[in-house]
Protein backbone atom coordinates (compact mmCIF):
# COMPACT_ATOMS: atom_id res chain seq x y z
CA UNK A 1 0.00 0.00 0.00
CA UNK A 2 1.40 3.46 -1.17
CA UNK A 3 0.37 6.32 1.73
CA UNK A 4 0.96 8.78 -1.00
CA UNK A 5 -0.69 7.98 -4.34
CA UNK A 6 0.00 10.34 -6.74
CA UNK A 7 1.15 13.09 -4.08
CA UNK A 8 4.50 12.40 -5.51
CA UNK A 9 5.13 15.13 -8.31
CA UNK A 10 5.92 18.31 -7.19
CA UNK A 11 6.63 21.39 -9.43
CA UNK A 12 11.18 22.13 -10.05
CA UNK A 13 12.68 24.97 -7.76
CA UNK A 14 11.03 28.22 -9.49
CA UNK A 15 13.71 30.47 -11.23
CA UNK A 16 11.55 33.50 -9.59
CA UNK A 17 9.78 34.56 -6.34
CA UNK A 18 6.13 33.37 -6.02
CA UNK A 19 5.41 36.39 -4.93
CA UNK A 20 6.92 39.47 -6.43
CA UNK A 21 7.55 37.53 -9.90
CA UNK A 22 11.15 38.55 -9.34
CA UNK A 23 13.43 36.57 -10.96
CA UNK A 24 16.17 34.87 -8.26
CA UNK A 25 20.38 36.16 -8.96
CA UNK A 26 22.75 33.35 -8.70
CA UNK A 27 24.04 32.97 -5.12
CA UNK A 28 20.53 34.42 -3.23
CA UNK A 29 18.79 32.86 -0.77
CA UNK A 30 15.28 31.94 -0.91
CA UNK A 31 12.50 29.79 1.03
CA UNK A 32 11.13 26.37 -0.17
CA UNK A 33 7.69 26.35 1.75
CA UNK A 34 5.94 23.10 1.07
CA UNK A 35 1.97 22.45 1.51
CA UNK A 36 0.15 20.05 1.67
CA UNK A 37 -4.39 19.43 1.09
CA UNK A 38 -6.77 17.25 -0.15
CA UNK A 39 -5.57 17.75 -3.76
CA UNK A 40 -1.59 16.59 -2.93
CA UNK A 41 1.30 18.68 -1.83
CA UNK A 42 2.02 22.38 -3.79
CA UNK A 43 5.41 23.98 -3.60
CA UNK A 44 6.35 27.72 -3.36
CA UNK A 45 9.77 29.06 -3.72
CA UNK A 46 10.09 32.89 -1.91
CA UNK A 47 12.56 35.52 -2.15
CA UNK A 48 13.95 36.49 1.44
CA UNK A 49 11.86 39.79 1.34
CA UNK A 50 8.71 37.66 0.27
CA UNK A 51 9.59 35.46 3.42
CA UNK A 52 9.99 38.40 5.89
CA UNK A 53 6.47 39.62 4.30
CA UNK A 54 4.25 36.68 4.25
CA UNK A 55 1.31 36.31 6.69
CA UNK A 56 2.59 33.75 9.38
CA UNK A 57 -1.03 32.89 10.16
CA UNK A 58 -0.92 30.08 6.79
CA UNK A 59 1.13 27.74 8.22
CA UNK A 60 3.38 25.49 5.46
CA UNK A 61 3.47 21.49 5.95
CA UNK A 62 7.31 22.04 5.55
CA UNK A 63 9.64 24.83 5.16
CA UNK A 64 13.87 25.43 4.49
CA UNK A 65 16.11 27.83 3.28
CA UNK A 66 18.49 27.22 0.03
CA UNK A 67 20.75 28.97 -1.80
CA UNK A 68 19.79 29.46 -5.70
CA UNK A 69 22.24 28.65 -8.37
CA UNK A 70 21.29 28.60 -11.93
CA UNK A 71 20.75 25.42 -13.68
CA UNK A 72 23.63 24.61 -16.12
CA UNK A 73 22.73 23.50 -19.67
CA UNK A 74 22.32 20.02 -19.79
CA UNK A 75 24.69 18.14 -21.58
CA UNK A 76 23.75 15.57 -24.59
CA UNK A 77 23.06 12.18 -23.51
CA UNK A 78 25.59 9.94 -24.74
CA UNK A 79 23.28 6.87 -24.17
CA UNK A 80 19.66 6.14 -23.34
CA UNK A 81 19.84 4.24 -21.12
CA UNK A 82 18.45 4.59 -17.14
CA UNK A 83 20.59 5.16 -14.27
CA UNK A 84 19.55 5.05 -10.99
CA UNK A 85 18.37 8.87 -10.96
CA UNK A 86 15.95 8.07 -13.78
CA UNK A 87 14.54 4.84 -12.78
CA UNK A 88 13.75 6.43 -9.19
CA UNK A 89 12.13 9.30 -10.97
CA UNK A 90 9.90 7.01 -13.34
CA UNK A 91 9.07 4.86 -10.03
CA UNK A 92 8.42 7.53 -7.97
CA UNK A 93 6.28 9.73 -10.93
CA UNK A 94 4.43 5.95 -11.61
CA UNK A 95 0.85 5.90 -10.34
CA UNK A 96 1.78 2.91 -7.74
CA UNK A 97 5.44 3.71 -6.92
CA UNK A 98 7.19 0.80 -4.45
CA UNK A 99 7.86 2.52 -1.49
CA UNK A 100 10.42 0.14 -0.57
CA UNK A 101 12.64 0.57 -4.02
CA UNK A 102 11.98 4.45 -3.66
CA UNK A 103 12.83 4.35 -0.30
CA UNK A 104 16.21 2.85 -1.11
CA UNK A 105 16.83 4.60 -4.49
CA UNK A 106 16.87 7.27 -2.93
CA UNK A 107 19.41 6.28 0.09
CA UNK A 108 21.48 5.73 -3.04
CA UNK A 109 21.24 9.06 -4.59
CA UNK A 110 22.00 10.57 -1.20
CA UNK A 111 25.09 8.62 -1.07
CA UNK A 112 26.13 10.17 -4.41
CA UNK A 113 25.35 13.93 -3.26
CA UNK A 114 22.68 13.81 -6.24
CA UNK A 115 19.80 14.11 -3.53
CA UNK A 116 19.75 15.99 -0.34
CA UNK A 117 17.56 15.30 2.77
CA UNK A 118 16.41 18.87 3.83
CA UNK A 119 13.62 17.33 5.65
CA UNK A 120 11.77 14.71 7.79
CA UNK A 121 8.39 15.13 8.78
CA UNK A 122 5.75 12.96 10.41
CA UNK A 123 2.75 12.81 7.80
CA UNK A 124 -0.81 10.96 8.54
CA UNK A 125 0.49 7.42 7.27
CA UNK A 126 3.75 7.48 8.91
CA UNK A 127 6.99 9.27 8.81
CA UNK A 128 8.14 10.95 5.27
CA UNK A 129 11.26 11.92 3.61
CA UNK A 130 11.89 15.20 2.06
CA UNK A 131 14.65 15.41 -0.63
CA UNK A 132 15.91 18.40 -2.81
CA UNK A 133 17.69 17.39 -6.10
CA UNK A 134 21.01 19.55 -5.87
CA UNK A 135 21.17 20.68 -9.63
CA UNK A 136 17.29 21.04 -10.37
CA UNK A 137 15.83 21.86 -6.62
CA UNK A 138 13.08 19.40 -7.45
CA UNK A 139 11.61 18.45 -4.09
CA UNK A 140 11.05 14.30 -4.01
CA UNK A 141 8.31 13.23 -1.09
CA UNK A 142 9.61 9.48 0.02
CA UNK A 143 7.70 7.73 2.61
CA UNK A 144 9.89 5.64 5.16
CA UNK A 145 8.60 2.33 4.43
CA UNK A 146 10.74 1.70 8.18
CA UNK A 147 12.35 -1.26 6.46
CA UNK A 148 13.96 -3.66 8.93
CA UNK A 149 17.37 -5.34 8.46
CA UNK A 150 16.39 -9.16 6.96
CA UNK A 151 13.99 -6.73 4.59
CA UNK A 152 17.18 -4.74 3.10
CA UNK A 153 19.04 -7.67 1.07
CA UNK A 154 15.80 -8.34 -0.71
CA UNK A 155 14.73 -4.94 -1.11
CA UNK A 156 18.36 -4.49 -2.61
CA UNK A 157 17.67 -7.29 -4.80
CA UNK A 158 14.57 -5.96 -6.30
CA UNK A 159 16.26 -2.25 -7.01
CA UNK A 160 19.64 -4.15 -8.95
CA UNK A 161 17.16 -6.38 -10.65
CA UNK A 162 15.01 -2.80 -11.75
CA UNK A 163 18.38 -1.16 -12.88
CA UNK A 164 19.42 -4.12 -14.41
CA UNK A 165 16.36 -4.58 -16.67
CA UNK A 166 16.20 -0.85 -17.62
CA UNK A 167 19.99 -0.94 -18.34
CA UNK A 168 18.27 -3.71 -21.18
CA UNK A 169 16.38 -1.57 -22.48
Amino acid sequence: MNPLPNEWAIKHRADACAVTHRPFTPGEYFYTLLFHNADGYRREDLSEEAWRDRNENIRPFSFWKSRYEPLPPRPPEPLARENAEQLFRRLIASENPPANACYVLAAMLERKRVLKQVKTEQGANGRVLIYEHGATGDIFIVPDPQLRLDELESVQNEVAQLLHSAAQS
